[in-house]
């Protein structure tokens, strides 16, 4: 069940990060956040876009932009992805689902000529005072980050 619409408070959630610490969101108030949910560790497309995303990252900081990525890989899948790529900001676990269902990213996809159930990448900006302020959904990967960069820096700047 979705909870997310523009202009409402985003749905609340605690995560397990890479730092070892726990993530509530709400106790990013006063902070802009961008949070985006990716497939899975360690793809080729996952990969580009955090990539992108850590490339940028300074750019999103200076933008007061805190950056998150969200799979349901476990803690230790994300700990090799970030270390491998250096990835400057945190990754969140939701082996459960329990924040992709409260942001409606849990699809049915075609993979192989299969239906599995998995991730759509997403992205979603929350602004300083936890309200959602843009989301986009069945991201392509090429170009996406320069476009949430660009919407970040429209919005808050």
């Amino acid at each position: 069940m979705t909870d997310v619409t523009i202009g409402k408070k985003a749905p609340d959630f605690t995560l397990e990060s890479t730092s070892g610490e726990t993530v509530q969101l709400k106790q990013l108030r006063g902070r802009n956040v961008v949070l985006y949910f990716y497939p899975r560790d360690n793809t080729p497309g996952c990969t580009t876009e955090s990539q992108d995303f850590a490339a940028n990252y300074k750019k999103f900081q200076k933008l007061e932009a805190e950056v998150f990525g969200i799979s349901r890989d476990t803690i230790a899948s994300h700990h090799k992805f970030k270390d491998k790529f250096d990835f400057p900001f945190e990754l969140l676990s939701d082996n459960d689902e329990t924040v992709c269902n409260l942001y409606g990213v849990m699809k049915q996809k075609n993979m192989y000529g299969k239906k599995v159930w998995g991730i759509e990448r997403s992205t979603f900006i929350i602004d300083k005072d936890g309200k959602l302020v843009h989301e986009w959904r069945k991201v392509k990967v090429p170009g996406h980050v320069d476009e949430v960069l660009e919407t970040v820096s429209e919005m808050f700047a």
